[in-house]
């Protein structure tokens, strides 16, 4: 009797652990904290973000997730705790996004544009790097934010 009680406490324990690593978020996350990100572009201009910061594996899964908006100066950081290829989707996300990659050197390493709502399509950095900002969609076309361009913040190890 005793084997069969352990053996349903493992098997709850278990089940409870499989329900938590497949449960989808369903609406957005409260704002997480936030920062402020500067972008200088080879233009000679300089562009102020004020980002949240995606620090937990949770927060990082759900991201921008349900979110209806992503003002113009505003986005999220994700930052990666070693240089690493980002592999990120659009999953649950309403509105599209501008991918910029970051290298460790702070330098833009690739951005992708105005990713597609709802895509499952993964948007890879395709070199490793530190972070990964989430921008409104079609913003770095518009303010001409390139590729070599540097980028500063606090959780990149920058003021």
């Amino acid at each position: 009797m005793k084997s069969l009680a352990l053996g349903l406490v493992a098997a709850m324990a278990a089940a409870g652990m499989a329900c938590a690593q497949t449960d989808d978020p369903t609406g957005p996350q409260p704002k997480l904290p936030t920062e402020t990100l500067t972008i200088a572009a080879d233009n000679g201009k300089s562009y102020v973000f004020t980002v949240e910061t995606a620090l937990t594996t949770q927060q990082q899964d759900t991201g921008l997730m349900f979110r209806t908006s992503v003002p113009a100066d505003t986005g999220m950081l994700f930052p990666w705790p070693q240089p690493q290829v980002s592999d990120m989707w659009m999953k649950n996300t309403i509105v599209p996004l501008d991918m910029v990659f970051i290298g460790p050197d702070h330098k833009i390493k690739a951005i992708a544009n105005d990713t597609v709502p709802y895509s499952l399509r993964p948007i890879s950095s395709g070199v490793p790097v530190i972070a990964t900002l989430e921008l409104q969609g079609g913003i770095t076309a518009a303010e001409d934010i390139n590729v070599g361009d540097l980028v500063t913040a606090k959780q990149l190890g920058g003021s």
